[in-house]
């Protein structure tokens, strides 16, 4: 009976579970990141909380002290207001991509954590999920220092305000399991360069974050409604200004969100398998 209940060869591959480990243990993989980073979270909450107020005084204070004084500040408030919530999801947006690029590739090619994770029970799916958790928590380091910032210098409106903050998060994972997906399948960091340059800042600059996106040109502008970023904008500043976007604006930026992130799961989970087992 013994010999009966010891698995075989074939059980042991990497990212394979025993017979008998069919539950999901994402929380283990998750541990692991978390043990990694007590070395360098005092220096991302210190980060989280000096760039905001950085983007803000340099933007919404100085810069905007200009578009104040012209009297054509958008949405008829002050400008740093109106960029407050852009700049909180656009926060969120770099954090998710930071955080799917480099380190998951590290942990794939150079530090190899994920291998050292498959030599255990894990399976791939749950070094997948206990991945993701990290970086869902990683999102909320970012994003809740930078909303409270907002708050501190009073540019946020109440009782909608912390709505502000899940938006930023959907839309950080929003990107994250799309360059997760990516970055399982690349050998070096060369193509993450090219991802920043082409697809991040760009979005970054056009979709609507320091200013609103009609004022771009009309054939630009659908290009602009197609970007997780523009979704993720609306939604947090709406929240932050305390405007009334209607439940149906809502759920299709919500539900765009979604797409992204569940399809970019969905694709990661495949691209995941095909590197790691």
């Amino acid at each position: 009976m013994a010999a009966l209940d010891t698995p075989g060869p074939r059980d042991l591959r990497p990212g394979v579970a025993p017979p008998h480990g069919t539950r999901l243990l994402w929380w283990r993989a998750a541990l692991g990141w978390f043990s990694l980073a007590r070395a360098w979270w005092r220096s991302l909450l210190l980060r989280s909380v000096l760039e905001p107020v950085l983007y803000l005084l340099g933007l919404g204070f100085g810069l905007g002290s200009l578009v104040d004084d012209s009297g054509n500040a958008p949405g008829d408030v002050p400008y740093a207001a109106f960029v407050a919530g852009g700049v909180l999801v656009a926060s969120a947006m770099n954090s998710g991509f930071g955080e799917a690029a480099w380190p998951v590739l590290g942990a794939i090619k150079w530090q190899r954590q994920y291998h050292a994770q498959l030599a255990s029970p894990l399976r791939v799916v749950d070094v997948l999920l206990g991945h993701l958790f990290f970086m869902t928590v990683r999102l909320l380091v970012t994003v809740v220092p930078f909303w409270l910032v907002l708050v501190a210098f009073g540019l946020v409106s109440w009782p909608s305000a912390p709505w502000a903050v899940p938006a930023a998060v959907l839309c950080g994972l929003a990107f994250a399991t799309p360059v997760a997906a990516f970055s399982a399948t690349t050998q070096s960091d060369a193509p993450f360069a090219l991802v920043l340059r082409f697809a991040i800042i760009p979005m970054f600059l056009f979709s609507g974050v320091f200013y609103p996106v009609t004022d771009l040109p009309s054939w630009v502008q659908p290009v602009v409604w197609a970007t997780p970023l523009w979704h993720g904008v609306e939604l947090s500043r709406a929240a932050t200004l305390g405007t009334d976007l209607g439940p149906l604006a809502v759920l299709g930026h919500v539900g765009y969100l979604l797409l992204w992130f569940l399809g970019g799961l969905a694709v990661a989970v495949r691209t995941y398998t095909r590197r790691l087992s």
